[in-house]
């Protein structure tokens, strides 16, 4: 109830309406620019400093799904999991698969023996959380890390495009940027046919063949022009790259519902969290790499 000196009553926030594109365009094209020019800078200039951004990511991602996670009362070990994520990439880049393998058994026993020290209550679930976020984001990342290193881990600063780790890094986020624009574009323009309509209502089976056509063109050109490869290796990362890039979507977006968050942080404009980013480009890194390898490098 108000008084005629009372000051009127605020009118309440609306959210924005984005239309059918979801987000706020200018603001998630400028972040995405900003992105992808500090990787370029970092790859051409000085390729290990890359992997100090690939290690921040892993560290903000640890963070959000420690923050998502809490929704349930599930508490992961945030310091444990970072500092072993951070030791899991270095070691990917530097001295190979083996050693990776050994730094992630490594993590899993230092996290579960840090979860010792709060006792008995909701052990099994909060061990359970942090090797499955130990799995999902550091140990996924580290793929990355694995592929840079096929051209060798010389520091040396200047352009290094000749060097087939960087050309794969290049290829791998550009294959899997083109299924996150296709699929947007053709969804938004196209989209009539809902994928999964209980758990990501504005994914569509015509979003799904945008990504589907922009992954292969893009597989194709790059493998061909910039890999010195068969073009039917393009065909074959196009397709992996899509599937793999729609898996890794929805499987963060049942993460979301099943904790209810909309998105795991804010920390990205126009994008929402880090994991809104990175749960296509983790999902399609491990068969990337693994095709690349045996049938290109």
């Amino acid at each position: 109830m108000t008084t005629p000196d009372s000051p009127p009553a605020p009118e309440p926030v609306q959210p924005k309406d984005h239309g059918r594109a979801g987000r706020d365009l200018p603001a998630a094209i400028g972040s995405a620019v900003v992105l992808i020019g500090a990787i370029l800078l970092s790859l051409f200039f000085w390729k290990t400093a890359f992997m100090g951004i690939v290690a921040a990511a892993v560290a903000v991602a640890v963070w959000e799904l420690h923050r998502g996670l809490s929704a349930k009362e599930v508490d992961i070990p945030e310091q444990p999991l970072m500092l072993g994520g951070v030791v899991m990439v270095v070691v990917a880049y530097f001295w190979g698969a083996p050693a990776l393998v050994t730094a992630t058994a490594v993590t899993a026993l230092v996290v579960m023996l840090w979860l010792l020290r709060r006792g008995v209550d909701g052990y099994v679930k909060n061990a359970t959380a942090s090797v499955f976020t130990l799995v999902y984001v550091p140990f996924l990342a580290s793929f990355v890390a694995l592929l840079l290193g096929e051209g060798g881990t010389n520091p040396a600063l200047g352009f290094s495009t000749d060097d087939p780790g960087v050309r794969g890094v290049i290829t791998f986020i550009a294959i899997t940027v083109a299924s996150d624009t296709g699929g947007y574009i053709a969804g938004v323009l196209f989209g009539r046919h809902p994928m999964a309509p209980v758990i990501s209502p504005k994914k569509s089976w015509e979003g799904f063949a945008g990504s589907v056509v922009a992954t292969v063109a893009v597989g194709v050109f790059l493998v061909t022009s910039f890999l010195d490869g068969d073009w039917w290796v393009g065909v074959i990362l196009g397709l992996i790259a899509a599937a793999m890039a729609t898996l890794g979507d929805l499987c963060e977006s049942v993460m979301k519902r099943d904790l209810g968050i909309k998105d795991m942080s804010q920390v990205i404009p126009g994008h929402g969290g880090l994991m809104d980013r990175l749960d296509s480009l983790l999902a399609t890194v491990a068969p990337i790499w693994l095709v690349l390898y045996y049938l290109v490098f």
